[in-house]
């Protein structure tokens, strides 16, 4: 009896599958936490680049409150897949483009952007903006092979070193 029990194979598809379920659907979970951790990278590179547009442009110079302004501008282009209150910004005004290497990224104890404040310049400055935001990594070997900050967590960064347009001030303020 138990000779003929070893001989059978009806059962043999699900032990095969059984052996190979685990690793395809961490594969396949893994591939999903990719793909979504490429989105929020893209967006907010997008949101950085549309941010800054309010910068470059004077916009957000002209504005009663410029931080609010871009934050603003950033929020709304970012808000769709990123939590906006998680992602920290500096916008530095610099002497040159040539001036960039003065300006090294650097972060607290816990991950954070230690921000170098908020300065929009005026007309012809060149302006640094960086943002910063930690995205939470979900499935547990992804973030022991992705992690690269405190929480389970991969850092995206995104800079952007602009001009600003010689936007004219009187002009703008007449249209109003």
């Amino acid at each position: 009896m138990v000779a003929n029990w070893i001989k059978r194979e009806e059962g043999s598809t699900a032990v095969e599958f059984a052996m190979v379920a685990v690793p395809f659907i961490y594969l396949l979970l893994g591939i999903i936490e990719m793909s979504l951790m490429f989105v929020g990278m893209s967006t907010l590179d997008s949101a950085a680049g549309q941010a800054s547009r309010v910068i470059r442009t004077g916009q957000a110079q002209q504005s009663v409150d410029p931080e609010q302004a871009f934050k603003d501008a950033l929020c709304a282009a970012a808000d769709t897949f990123l939590d906006c209150n998680k992602i920290q910004y500096e916008v530095v005004k610099m002497n040159g483009f040539s001036d960039f290497s003065s300006f090294p990224i650097s972060y607290d104890e816990n991950g954070d952007l230690i921000s170098q404040g908020f300065d929009a310049g005026s007309v012809d400055d060149v302006i640094l903006i960086r943002a910063v935001y930690k995205y939470p990594l979900m499935t547990p070997l992804m973030g022991s092979l992705l992690s690269d900050s405190a929480g389970n967590t991969k850092l995206f960064v995104t800079t952007i070193v602009l001009e600003t347009e010689p936007y004219d001030v009187d002009l703008v303020a007449e249209e109003l």
